[in-house]
């Protein structure tokens, strides 16, 4: 069989065996993925993974590890506590936990809330698209918050706070933008503050381990705090943190059973041993080399920034605060443009007009790659 164009609709009664099924597939994963790590990817969120991420995922399917079990995932269990406590403090955190991705980490975040009381979620116009979704799956009322011209959600912008879950955003999806984290020192402060302060870092929490700490100054005043590991830690999906201020707050989410020996803390019940891979990309890179890939993207980021301000085919729309840059042609249509880019650019809306974005996730790319094949869309100028 060359490829999958030659399967019926119907389930075959004989297999290929497992050696032809395997030549199959992946000739069709290697020629049909999207190669992110290739010089010029420079459009997602979505980074080619650590090397050693990828083959410990690898050994780990052999071995199926379910984290709900501890006798089923004795070293798992031990190596996702050991993550947990290695990051949470740069985050001013104490205890958590990882899922399948940042909306799951989003939502036991604003679940656990809930659980202590908040009534309501409030969040910037924004923010990313989980955030209203698991308000209604948490059956709360969720209200937007306008944002300002640079897509930063302010202090003067903000409703009546009782009873709500505020959330901010450390670098938003479109944008790359960060919310105005010491809205956090609302809580407890004033009778006017929110019950409870959440963070969705999903993208650019990573880089409290680097030289932009200070970018995210605040933070460690949050209640709760989602960092998605498949982004800025390199990880493959499905990979998130969720992080919890107060070591007790995760009880609240937290079920027994008769059949489990400890209990099932957060949404998901059965789950991999994702922290295996972390904690081997941890260990194989350490602080220094995990800040050295992102610092790199950061400054690939304003480099091309810096380029597009100064070409006169382009305009910058603001420089980039968490390696997002975005900008649009003067002289061609922006979807056009965005078309031809291909895997180096992606689309935004910003105020309902169409930008470039581009995303400094690759750690393998080439910012002059990146330039080469914008300047060749973007033809010379007038």
């Amino acid at each position: 069989m060359a490829d999958l164009s030659e399967l019926t609709d119907q389930l075959p009664a004989k297999g290929l065996g497992d050696d032809e099924a395997f030549s199959v597939l992946s000739e069709q994963v290697r020629t049909r993925s999207a190669h992110l790590g290739t010089p010029d990817a420079f459009a997602h969120m979505d980074p080619a993974p650590a090397g050693i991420a990828a083959r410990l995922v690898g050994l780990n399917a052999e071995y199926n590890q379910n984290l709900l079990h501890p006798d089923l995932s004795p070293f798992a269990t031990e190596a996702e506590a050991r993550v947990i406590v290695w990051l949470a403090p740069y985050f001013g955190m104490t205890a958590g936990h990882m899922c399948g991705g940042s909306t799951l980490a989003n939502l036991a975040a604003l679940w656990c809330a809930r659980e202590h009381g908040a009534t309501r979620v409030i969040a910037s116009a924004d923010a990313h698209v989980s955030v209203p979704k698991c308000a209604q799956i948490l059956g709360l009322p969720f209200e937007p918050v306008i944002v300002a011209e640079n897509g930063r959600m302010t202090i003067d912008a903000l409703p009546e706070l009782s009873r709500a879950v505020l959330v901010l955003t450390a670098g938003t999806t479109g944008r790359g933008v960060i919310d105005e984290l010491k809205i956090a020192s609302l809580k407890g402060g004033t009778c006017a503050g929110p019950m409870w302060v959440h963070v969705d870092a999903a993208w650019g929490g990573p880089l409290r381990l680097t030289k932009y700490e200070d970018r995210l100054s605040g933070i460690e005043r949050a209640d709760s705090i989602a960092v998605s590991a498949h982004k800025w830690l390199f990880q493959p999906k499905d990979s998130a943190l969720v992080f919890f201020a107060d070591p007790t707050a995760q009880e609240a989410i937290a079920f027994g059973s008769s059949y489990l020996a400890t209990p099932n803390i957060g949404v998901q019940g059965s789950r991999s041993a994702a922290g295996i891979a972390l904690l081997g990309t941890l260990l194989a890179w350490g602080q220094e080399g995990l800040a050295k890939r992102i610092e790199t993207g950061m400054a690939q980021s304003e480099d091309l920034a810096r380029r597009l301000q100064e070409d006169r085919r382009t305009e910058l729309k603001q420089f980039p605060e968490t390696g997002v840059v975005n900008w649009r042609s003067l002289l061609r249509d922006t979807e056009t443009v965005i078309s031809e880019l291909g895997p180096v650019a992606s689309r935004t809306a910003i105020e309902g007009e169409p930008w470039v974005r581009q995303v400094a996730a690759n750690m393998h790319a080439d910012i002059d790659a990146v330039w080469a094949r914008i300047s060749r869309v973007l033809g010379p100028p007038d």
